[in-house]
C-alpha cells in the first residue's frame, strides 16, 4: 500500500523541555493523545529511551487493547525524535507479520522541537497509509491544539 508523509506542527508559547516533558511524559500524553481515540483514553506501555520498544495503546470500539508497536528510532531531548512503527497491537497482542499490519508498517512519525526566546515550534511528520489521511487531518491539529493548552499553563 502507498505511504505518504504528513507534516503538522504549532507554536507553543513555552521552552522546549516543557514542551517535551509535557508531550512525552504519562499523565499529560493521556490527555493530549484523546484526540486520536474519542472513545477512552490513550496510553503508552515502554519507555522514550533511544532503541527501546513501546506500544501506544488505547480502548478499541469493542473495549479490547489496540493499538501500534514501535521502537524509539532517535532521541535527541528537547530536539528531536523518530518513532518505527513495527506493527499493531489487536485484542492486546503484537502482530508485525500479517497483511494488515504490512499495509502500514514500517513508518515513521518524528517530532522535531524548534525553540527561540521561550517559544518552541513543534513539528510532527508521520508516514500514513492511503485510508489513514483523513483520520489524521482531523485528529493531529486536535491533538497539537491539546499540547499546547497543557504545555502553556
Amino acid at each position: 500500500m502507498q505511504k505518504q508523509t504528513m507534516h503538522f506542527s504549532t507554536t507553543i508559547n513555552a521552552p522546549k523541555k516543557k514542551v517535551w516533558d509535557t508531550m512525552l511524559q504519562n499523565d499529560t500524553f493521556r490527555e493530549w493523545t484523546t484526540a486520536f481515540n474519542p472513545k477512552g483514553s490513550s496510553w503508552f506501555e515502554g519507555d522514550w529511551s533511544q532503541g527501546s520498544k513501546i506500544r501506544f495503546l488505547g480502548a478499541g470500539e469493542n473495549g479490547k487493547v489496540e493499538g501500534m508497536v514501535s521502537r524509539i528510532k532517535e532521541n535527541r531531548p528537547y530536539e528531536f525524535l523518530s518513532i518505527e512503527h513495527l506493527g499493531v497491537v489487536q485484542d492486546g497482542k503484537e502482530d508485525t507479520t500479517s497483511d494488515v499490519a504490512k499495509q502500514w508498517a514500517p513508518a515513521f512519525e518524528t517530532y522535531t522541537f524548534i525553540g527561540k526566546n521561550g517559544v518552541t515550534e513543534v513539528q510532527v511528520d508521520m508516514d500514513v497509509a492511503e485510508g489513514q489521511r483523513q483520520t489524521f487531518e482531523e485528529s493531529w491539529p486536535k491533538a497539537l491544539q491539546k499540547l499546547k493548552q497543557l504545555a502553556e499553563t
